[in-house]
């Protein structure tokens, strides 16, 4: 069963971790099962998906990895899905934890979206496989077809036959998998940690873009990509872009142009002040991101600080902010 306080209370990381995530994600995402003096266990449920899964977590964690033990349920999916579910989550987990760093929320961010394709390519087969029998039965009535029509083997014509007969199996233009693969590739978002205060919970995360409509392309296609993200009570944005251009040969003249401005999305003046972070620290060619699932507590102006405490974090992290991460290199090299 659940505990309510001692394997949560046991391991203080673990224990934010499992409220940011469940105020982020649905509340049972993160739900522990049993606690021992050497390891929690956990049940994982990634967004949208018929999966969940069973991990263990050292005392030790975060400075020791947590372990995919397997699937706790599939949800009814189709054989061999969870295997290959397991296999996803514990590649992710392998790229995105480190040493005394958590995890969760990296690897629910990077394996959901992997898995959800994984299941619906299952899922686009099996409807293929129902519609059209056994592979080599539609591969013989092509055959078939194709020799009952001798004069037409060399003109081309079959050709185009056959050409028609195999478009069935490629993917509908609106489908998922095809939407995804027509687009240009997702923009490259760094990841702040989650923070959460008094239920509210914040996250923050920042792209290189070199102008304005890759900006705005870039917030259109997180929008559209994520669900938590698109229905969460605030997403706060500033970009601030630098483009030099140059004309003439021998006497080039070089311009500079500037754009920089920001959104509140209902969060009165958060926009602003996440800007004015953004100057203050100088970084330029980065749209800044800041998202708030409210949880029900007012914070007041305490808003404020953590909206730009996950910025400030994700910019660093992201090595917009070339001073502050010289700085954080600097102060790392010094312990021994």
């Amino acid at each position: 069963m659940p505990s309510d306080d001692g394997a949560v209370s046991s391991n203080a990381a673990l224990a934010d971790e499992l409220e940011a995530l469940n105020s982020i994600y649905e509340p049972d995402t993160l739900v522990l099962e049993h606690d021992t003096p050497s390891e929690t266990a956990a049940v994982l449920r990634l967004p949208d998906l018929p999966f969940s899964f069973l991990v263990t977590f050292p005392r030790e964690y975060p400075d020791v990895p947590p372990a995919i033990v397997g699937t706790q349920s599939t949800g009814g999916s189709g054989r061999g899905e969870g295997e290959a579910a397991v296999n996803i989550l514990r590649d992710v987990l392998a790229r995105v934890w480190a040493p005394g760093q958590v995890c969760l929320f990296d690897l629910v961010e990077e394996a959901g979206p992997l898995v959800q394709q994984q299941h619906r390519d299952h899922q686009q087969q099996h409807q293929r496989q129902h519609h059209y029998g056994p592979a080599q039965d539609y591969s013989q009535d092509v055959t078939n077809r194709s020799a009952s029509s001798p004069s037409q083997r060399h003109d081309g014509s079959n050709l185009h036959d056959l050409s028609e007969s195999l478009s069935d199996f490629t993917l509908d233009s609106d489908s998922p998998a095809a939407t995804a693969s027509s687009h240009v590739p997702p923009p490259a978002w760094i990841l702040s940690e989650p923070l959460t205060v008094n239920k509210s919970t914040f996250v923050a995360r920042a792209c290189p873009v070199s102008s304005l409509a890759e900006a705005m392309d870039s917030i259109s296609h997180l929008m559209a990509t994520n669900k938590k993200v698109a229905t969460a009570t605030h997403n706060i944005t500033a970009w601030r872009i630098q483009v030099t251009s140059s004309k003439g040969n021998t006497t080039a003249t070089t311009t500079t142009t500037t754009i920089q401005d920001c959104d509140d999305d209902g969060e009165s003046a958060a926009g602003g002040r996440l800007l004015h972070l953004m100057q203050l620290m100088d970084v330029w060619n980065v749209l800044v991101v800041v998202t708030r699932w409210y949880g029900g507590v007012k914070l007041g102006p305490d808003r404020f600080r953590c909206i730009n405490s996950v910025a400030r974090e994700v910019l660093v992290k992201g090595g917009f902010a070339k001073e502050e991460a010289e700085k954080t290199k600097g102060k790392g090299k010094g312990k021994k």
